[in-house]
């Protein structure tokens, strides 16, 4: 036997002892850490020994709502614990946990964290992209503050949009609402974006509509791996360098132009367009920031946060509208009151008390998550019952069980159309503001709350509001078979979406 087969042969022999040694050190270690861990101390909803959390891990994946609701009801105001396949989250309920996670501070409990570990977005979006999320600030100031001057176009949109998906008919026809809904809302949202004709190409559209599914999807699979091969799965398994790579193609000439118009002319040319791409160059004041592949990312960062909740939302109203006509009649005749006296506008939207409580109130029966405001601990954290949450953990808060408890919403589970619309009418100084579908409230967490709140839920209502009031006006709804019973929703982990294969009749509205 030579020395090279006495050598292969051993290494073959003891490979797998290595292998094993490690795997058992490996084992050890991590069980020894879970029995320190000062999260033992925190009651746990479910299994919790080292394997069989991971039964409860699998029904979190489906049944993520019952695992919360029964936390919420066992330990009023407390604390709990949930396993998921890559860590445990520790669940908070009720204002006062609110107000402690929205007074935390960023060093203390981390947003972005949070975020860029549940899409790795390191990976699905690129480092510079977390580097600095100068977007948020866009969706927050201008974006937000041109809903007025660019209303038009938003009304515009949506009345092509519906045209070309749900044209008028006497006869009922059969949609596939949670997809029609989403070509709409796309559509509408890349008027206000990017304009035309960009806005109605199929590509683009079809583009925009599926790289929410490919980030989400690469980052769940990054998840499934342990912290060293992230890197690698992240390189190889994800979609969506291909999808920035269409993006460029739709995008790049115009941002091209766009950016050599600004050289040429200064950021304030007299014949800038008022568009999402002024906005971000407006926003950023770093060079490196200022180039197409960035620019690229940033819009379809936007469109990945605006069109597949604002979907969900609109796709939950129509719904519950269907499975509730005797609201009808009232909302029609508010919104024809309102829109005579001030047309198609932003202010006519914020005058709709009873269609903005009526999506209000589906929104809180179907929010778009059973756990909302999540955050890493970046140190030890006490809660001020002196609960000890360590450092690396994920907390949220279970906002689905706090909109159904009795406490702040009395018949809690039975939809009240006019629910926050007669709030609104009541004798507290705030009540006519603070009971909007776009306030912030402690006990009613639908956009977060605090520094970190949705910066874009002013749009998203707005023209869910305007898509909600064109549906009104224009349609008579049903479902399928005059079925009276709302379609369900299903959940993928902490997500809640709503029934994507129901059909809903629309046809012209009679009388």
């Amino acid at each position: 036997m030579s020395l090279q087969q006495a050598y292969d042969l051993d290494l073959s022999a003891t490979l797998p002892k290595i292998l094993g040694i490690l795997a058992v050190t490996y084992g050890t270690w991590k069980y020894i850490e879970a029995k320190r861990s000062p999260l033992n101390a925190i009651p746990t909803i479910g299994y919790s020994g080292i394997l069989t959390s991971y039964i409860t891990a699998i029904k979190w994946a489906r049944s993520s709502g019952d695992l919360l609701q029964e936390g919420y009801d066992k330990y009023p105001g407390q604390p709990f614990k949930v396993a998921t396949i890559s860590r445990w989250i520790v669940i908070l309920g009720g204002p006062n946990h609110v107000d402690e996670v929205r007074k935390a501070p960023a060093d203390v409990l981390s947003f972005r964290q949070a975020v860029a570990e549940r899409i790795q977005n390191k990976y699905t979006l690129g480092r510079k992209f977390d580097d600095d999320p100068y977007h948020v600030a866009t969706v927050r100031t201008p974006l937000t503050r041109n809903l007025v001057s660019r209303f038009g176009d938003i009304r515009d949109e949506i009345v092509e949009s519906f045209k070309d998906y749900i044209p008028l008919t006497k006869d009922w026809q059969s949609v596939s609402a949670y997809d029609t809904l989403m070509h709409i809302v796309c559509r509408t949202s890349n008027r206000y974006f990017v304009g035309l004709p960009l806005c109605r190409d199929p590509g683009y559209r079809s583009l925009n509509e599926t790289f929410t599914i490919d980030v989400a999807v690469s980052a769940r699979i990054i998840n499934c791996f342990p912290n060293f091969l992230k890197p690698l799965v992240g390189q190889y398994l994800t979609t969506v360098p291909k999808s920035v790579k269409r993006a460029l193609e739709y995008l790049g000439p115009t941002l091209e132009e766009r950016l050599a118009q600004e050289k040429l002319h200064g950021p304030e040319w007299a014949e800038r367009p008022n568009d999402l791409i002024s906005w971000l160059l407006e926003t950023t004041t770093q060079d490196y920031h200022r180039t197409i592949r960035d620019l690229v990312l940033r819009i379809l960062t936007v469109n990945f946060a605006a069109i597949h909740t604002s979907t969900m939302t609109l796709t939950h109203s129509v719904y519950d509208l269907a499975v509730h006509p005797e609201y009808v009649k009232e909302m029609r005749e508010e919104a024809e009151k309102i829109l005579e006296e001030d047309g198609w506008t932003k202010p006519a939207m914020q005058r709709m008390r009873k269609i903005d409580s009526f999506l209000k109130e589906s929104q809180r029966l179907n929010s778009i998550g059973n756990m909302l405001m999540t955050r890493k601990t970046l140190k030890d954290w006490s809660l001020s019952d002196g609960t000890l949450i360590p450092a690396g953990t994920f907390v949220g808060i279970a906002n689905d069980a706090m909109n159904k408890d009795e406490d702040a919403f009395p018949e809690a589970t039975t939809f009240k159309g006019f629910r926050f619309a007669d709030m609104r009418d009541g004798e507290g100084e705030l009540d006519g503001i603070k009971h909007q579908m776009v306030s912030l409230s402690l006990d009613h967490v639908v956009f977060g709350h605090g520094r970190h709140a949705c910066p874009g839920r002013f749009f998203a209502v707005n023209e869910i509001k305007a898509m909600f009031a064109h549906i009104l006006l224009n349609y008579d709804i049903q479902l399928e078979n005059d079925s009276m019973k709302r379609p369900e929703n299903f959940c993928v982990e902490a997500n809640i979406i709503p029934n994507t294969k129901a059909k809903v009749l629309f046809r012209k509205r009679r009388g």
